[in-house]
């Protein structure tokens, strides 16, 4: 089983990874973590604050892949 994190399709041409970060509230390293599926885990208040940055719905950013 896979969540997958889709900040890169929403952050296009939005804003950088460090803005991205600075208006979270995180390290552009845990950013990163994020980006690239390396995340156990998520605080419900960073998914809030991303999708208040990103003008999106949490179901934007996450997205399920099972394992074939």
């Amino acid at each position: 089983m896979a969540i997958i994190v889709n900040i890169d399709k929403l952050i296009l041409r939005k804003m950088t990874s460090r803005e991205l970060a600075a208006k979270v509230g995180i390290t552009e390293a845990n950013l990163s973590i994020l980006k690239t599926g390396k995340a156990k885990a998520i605080r419900l208040s960073t998914l809030e604050s991303l999708c208040k940055a990103l003008e999106c719905q949490p179901g934007d950013l996450l997205e399920f892949q099972p394992d074939d």
